[in-house]
């Protein structure tokens, strides 16, 4: 297949980590691989394009309207490049989120349990398997942050409640299964379009068979603050025949819903913590502990306060 492309490229264009994108005008972008990447890394660049690609097109074919999922158009081996539509709207942030009706609230969450689905159900789940929630964490680090950094910082009871935390975590295990998963659910991969109150769901490059409880309470769904009412809309919606879920009142999904969260939310604080420094050498090195140590607060706060609501 040959494609003449009418070059309508802005010069400034933006990049992320592995991709440079430039707007192609007609609601179009063009991406390339970063210009600093090796040959290996180009053809590594293109494998994941191409992989995407049959993601983004399965999950299309389901032709659901309740949200959009932006089109990959054509992928140019030889140029190593992709052209795609232009996904609309922001990232659906919780400011963002916070600002919407209550009407448009409800459509999200209708729109992210379609999603979610969809995107379940496109493959078949493997056998339900006990899962290890700690698994997911750097438990070390963790316990390093908490021994060697937080004395520090921190006092005697905020070092008591973070070990404590820890012990319980580690000890948490729960009944789950692999489903088909976007896999990277998290505000800069959807986007909300204030036009047309519609999702678009972007990124589908870690697509693949994870715990399916991982979507559900994922970091969007945590930042946006809507697992509950999430799970009722996925558990309506949900094919029973395909496989069974835990009812959205039964006690378990609490315990999973507090312990995901938990996760999630650990997760920023070992990365806060490792970007923590002892021994500052300059100002802006103590200002940046300053903030870090700030941030940590605010977790440890808000995981108290996630307990309290889900251990009533």
């Amino acid at each position: 297949m040959s494609i003449i492309y009418s070059m309508k490229m802005e010069i400034n264009a933006p990049h992320g980590r592995e991709t440079y994108i430039a707007d192609f005008g007609d609601g179009l972008v063009m991406k390339r691989p970063l210009p600093e990447f090796t040959q290996i890394e180009k053809d590594r660049w293109l494998v994941k394009q191409h992989r995407t690609k049959e993601v983004v097109d399965a999950i299309k074919s389901v032709q659901n309207p309740v949200y959009n999922i932006p089109a990959m158009l054509h992928i140019k081996d030889d140029e190593y490049q992709l052209l795609e539509e232009r996904a609309h709207g922001e990232p659906l942030t919780a400011t963002v989120y916070a600002q919407l009706s209550n009407r448009q609230r409800y459509e999200i969450i209708g729109s992210l349990a379609h999603f979610l689905v969809d995107m379940n159900e496109l493959k078949p789940a493997d056998d339900g398997i006990m899962h290890r929630i700690s698994d997911e964490l750097k438990m070390k680090r963790l316990e390093r942050i908490i021994e060697h950094k937080m004395p520090k910082w921190f006092d005697c009871g905020e070092i008591k409640y973070m070990s404590d935390l820890v012990t319980d975590v580690d000890s948490y295990e729960y009944k789950t299964r692999k489903a088909w998963s976007h896999c990277d659910l998290n505000s800069g991969n959807v986007l909300y379009d204030a036009r047309t109150s519609k999702l678009s769901f972007i990124d589908f490059a870690e697509a693949d068979y994870n715990f399916i409880f991982r979507d559900i309470f994922s970091p969007l769904a945590i930042d946006l603050d809507i697992c509950r009412p999430l799970y009722e809309e996925y558990y309506k919606l949900h094919d029973k025949d395909a496989y069974s879920i835990y009812g959205p009142r039964n006690p378990e999904i609490q315990n999973i819903m507090r312990y995901r969260t938990i996760v999630v939310l650990l997760k920023r604080f070992i990365k806060a913590g490792d970007d923590l420094r002892v021994n500052p050498q300059s100002k802006k090195t103590e200002q940046n502990n300053a903030d870090k140590v700030a941030f940590m607060r605010k977790l440890i706060a808000r995981i108290q306060n996630i307990e309290k609501q889900l251990t009533k």
